[in-house]
């Protein structure tokens, strides 16, 4: 009996060999389209939000800080009631005439002719005459520094055709495009009201409205986008002509540039450089401004409140609030190992492994004196049908999420190495290595 069972189990190792060997042979036989590698997908933008101070408390209508090259959210009061922005409405314009700049439409040199419609607007500005061409430069300093309204108008018509109604459905548009909410109306360049408004758009009903967090969306973009606006909004004062008398005042108190003006300095904050007020009757005064320390850049937004100097010291509080709480934390780096998933197993190459790192750091916003110990990671491979040689040094093969206080962001891991796809006879060698082991460890187990 024991001979027989010793020839039964020689007979089993050959024909187990053989079914190897069979299995093998269609497994290294070209992939079919369900077995190809197609690139992850990336990851959709989100939103991040920080906890929000209930200690602070802000004299407005509404308010929002929001720290600029992540979108957290630091605090926020009424953040989403839409509101007359006034001459905060301009933004759009400044975002839509620097895109047409580097989109190669126009240049800071080129001509920009002021209409008699743009002439004759009402409000901020009155500076430029019927007829009179600025270079875009020029024009465009009128309309950041001084929220001149014959010039925000000659760009609009520039922009939209030669119609302002045109260029507030372009407003429109951009606002969809920048994930500005559907509060967020605009129905003229400047932000007048309808009633101020000479020649009121027929085909674009309401007024223009925003929300405080509108606001700080689209000054996030626009310092995204095109950080070349503060070169303009930093300016405290500037002569529109180098023959003009006296200089256009720009409107922000707050500008750092400020300290020393005897007017002004009590109101000036250091690092602050931008970025635009506004003030109407129905809007009361508002303020859009946006600071600097210590490598984090913040973007405040009150609206709603009753005097000038209000929306200056509400800011200060804001920003104060922000800079004295909060800090930016690196907290994983680019090519980092992840201690829960350092490799995957890679089918069919020539290595079986591949060390994995992240493509890209992540950066939260924090409170100040956050542990390691309040984040909270998880790092997941893709399905192993993904995880099949060839790969090449780079490609993405998993997963890390990063939780912190209600923030939660991703990374892409990556090989850190080239997996080769391994030949066939290779291919069938492991095979058969792998079946003779765990058969040994089956019958070593059994005995």
């Amino acid at each position: 009996m024991r001979f027989f069972s010793f020839t039964r189990k020689k007979i089993a190792l050959v024909l187990g060999v053989s079914l190897i060997a069979q299995s093998v042979l269609l497994h290294i036989q070209p992939a079919s389209a369900a077995d190809t590698k197609t690139p992850a997908a990336t990851p959709a933008p989100t939103t991040t939000t920080a906890p929000a101070g209930s200690e602070l408390k802000v004299n407005a209508k509404s308010a929002i800080i929001m720290e600029a090259s992540t979108g957290a959210i630091l605090y926020e009061m009424n953040a989403d009631e839409a509101l007359p922005p006034a001459s905060m409405a301009k933004m759009m314009t400044e975002y839509l005439a620097m895109e047409s700049i580097k989109e190669g439409k126009f240049t800071w040199e080129s001509q920009v002719t002021a209409s008699k419609n743009a002439a004759d607007v009402i409000g901020s500005g009155q500076l430029i005459a019927e007829n009179e061409t600025l270079s875009f430069k020029d024009m465009f300093s009128a309309m950041s520094i001084y929220s001149a309204n014959d010039a925000s108008v000659a760009f609009a018509e520039l922009l939209g055709g030669g119609s302002e109604e045109n260029f507030a459905k372009m407003m429109n548009d951009k606002a969809k495009q920048l994930g500005m909410s559907d509060k967020a109306h605009f129905i003229s360049a400047t932000g007048l009201s309808r009633a101020d408004l000479k020649d009121p758009p027929q085909s674009i009903e309401g007024e223009t409205k925003m929300t405080a967090r509108d606001a700080a969306i689209l000054a996030y973009n626009i310092l995204k986008d095109h950080k070349e606006i503060l070169d303009f909004t930093k300016i405290p004062t500037l002569k529109l002509r180098p023959t003009d008398k006296t200089p256009m005042i720009n409107w922000n108190w707050m500008l750092e540039g400020n300290s020393t003006n005897a007017n002004f300095k009590k109101y000036a904050y250091p690092g602050l450089d931008g970025l635009k007020t506004g003030s109407t009757d129905d809007a009361g005064y508002c303020f859009t401004g946006t600071a600097e320390k210590n490598g984090m850049r913040l973007i405040s937004v009150v609206m709603g409140t009753k005097t000038e100097p209000e929306r200056f010291n509400e800011t200060r509080k804001l920003l104060d609030y922000g800079f004295n709480n909060f800090e930016i934390k690196p907290f994983l780096n680019a090519k980092q190992a992840i201690d829960s998933l350092k490799i995957v197993n890679i089918k069919k190459g020539v290595q079986t492994q591949v060390p994995l790192v992240t493509k890209t750091g992540l950066t939260f916003v924090t409170k100040k004196g956050a542990k390691d110990t309040d984040f909270t990671i998880t790092a997941e491979a893709l399905e192993e049908s993904k995880l099949v040689a060839p790969i090449a040094k780079g490609d993405t093969l998993g997963k890390v999420k990063v939780t912190y206080n209600g923030q939660e962001k991703t990374a892409d891991l990556i090989a850190d190495d080239d997996v080769e796809k391994g030949s066939w006879i290779r291919l069938l060698f492991r095979s058969i290595k792998n079946f003779f082991s765990d058969m040994f460890k089956g019958i070593k187990g059994g005995s």
